[in-house]
């Protein structure tokens, strides 16, 4: 009897969207200007960031968001973190970002970045970025590569980031 229950409840907790795990505005950290959100661009520490600028209005953006999350739980419990940050619009966040993520059960950290100044911050985040997206960026510490590019599998996007998981586990 407490062996179905267990059974039961697993199963439930499996087919429940994010595991529980409702989107919401307010689990979105939301950020005005490119100067507020660069400091997740410099970690300097042993993990491996992949970045991914996106928006839900994004034709390619939203069809390879399932390659990056199948990563993102591929790497779980690696020294490995996926950030999607929404280049949505702020009237577009509840009534388009919040249920696009909770339908697709997004897993990834989701951030916002509201600075319509575009043509300010994009050689920020790399001097050869055309200013279209999806790009993609991944790094560890000081090695960084950008890709300007959608992905078409997982397995393109695990060769990249595999270099720099081995890395780490070569050092």
């Amino acid at each position: 009897m407490n062996r179905n229950y267990f059974i039961v409840l697993v199963i439930l907790l499996t087919l429940s969207p994010l595991s529980g795990q409702e989107w919401t505005i307010d689990r979105i950290a939301q950020y005005e200007t490119f100067d507020e959100l660069e400091h997740i661009l410099e970690y300097d520490n042993d993990t491996t960031y992949l970045i991914n600028f996106w928006a839900t209005w994004c034709g390619p953006c939203v069809k390879e968001l399932p390659y990056i999350e199948a990563l993102n739980k591929k790497y779980k419990d690696q020294a490995y973190k996926t950030i999607l940050v929404s280049l949505d619009m702020r009237k577009q966040l509840g009534n388009k970002l919040v249920p696009f993520l909770n339908k697709e059960q997004i897993c990834s950290e989701v951030v916002v970045l509201l600075d319509g100044k575009a043509h300010r911050w994009i050689d920020r985040v790399d001097p050869s970025w055309s200013g279209a997206i999806p790009i993609t960026i991944v790094y560890k510490g000081q090695q960084r590569e950008f890709h300007e590019t959608e992905f078409h599998t997982t397995a393109e996007l695990e060769e990249i980031v595999n270099r720099f998981i081995k890395k780490s586990t070569n050092e």
